[in-house]
């Protein structure tokens, strides 16, 4: 059951054929685990209207209670401390952390990509980075060049959602750190399933 979970937070909804397949079993024994989890409230059933002729598929994937079976970084008490944050010393005050944060993180990713000989090094170091920071990262080159990265899991959703700065301040870090154009593309606490960016060599 968490391999499935995991698929459908990694991979986006899919049909249970393409889950058994991936997860080496019946299409009755992916169909036996969805209904379960669906009882538990972790996952649902979206119809997708099919191509041409023929019925809509079904599409599985995760809901809210799904998500938060994943880290979420400890989300109620971080959205306490910034609300007293903000209510006791001000948004100056909270300003001033997220930029501090930003810069030890900075200064981080730096010394991780220090070696890294071109855009596509650091990039994948990066990758590595984050995804060892809990956001179950991955990247690939597009056919024009640039480059994708993307980001299955935010482990300080609930910060991020409470407070816009955390992923202004992410964003310029990661154009920092890779001294390149970086756009984000998809965005968790706007409702996309993941957080995307696309990454252009400087010049």
């Amino acid at each position: 059951m968490t391999r499935l979970l995991l698929l459908l937070k990694t991979d986006g909804p899919q049909a249970t054929a393409a889950l058994a397949t991936t997860l080496g079993i019946t299409g009755e024994a992916a169909r036996q685990q969805l209904s379960r989890m669906a009882g538990d409230g972790l996952v649902e059933s979206v119809s997708e209207e099919a191509t041409g002729r023929g019925r809509p598929r079904q599409l599985w994937h995760l809901t809210p209670a799904g998500h938060a079976r994943f880290p979420d970084g400890h989300a109620a008490l971080t959205t306490a401390l910034l609300s007293s944050v903000v209510a006791h010393l001000g948004a100056d005050a909270l300003d001033r952390v997220i930029a501090a944060r930003e810069a030890e993180v900075l200064a981080r990713y730096r010394a991780g990509l220090a070696d890294a000989p071109d855009l596509a090094g650091r990039v994948h170091r990066l990758t590595a980075l984050r995804t060892a920071e809990g956001y179950m990262a991955d990247c690939w080159r597009e056919a024009d060049g640039s480059w994708t990265l993307v980001e299955n899991h935010c482990p300080i959703c609930a910060a991020a959602t409470a407070c816009a700065g955390f992923c202004r301040s992410e964003l310029e870090t990661f154009r920092a750190a890779l001294g390149a154009r970086v756009e984000r593309t998809d965005h968790i606490p706007q409702g996309a399933r993941r957080c995307a960016y696309r990454i252009v060599e400087e010049g």
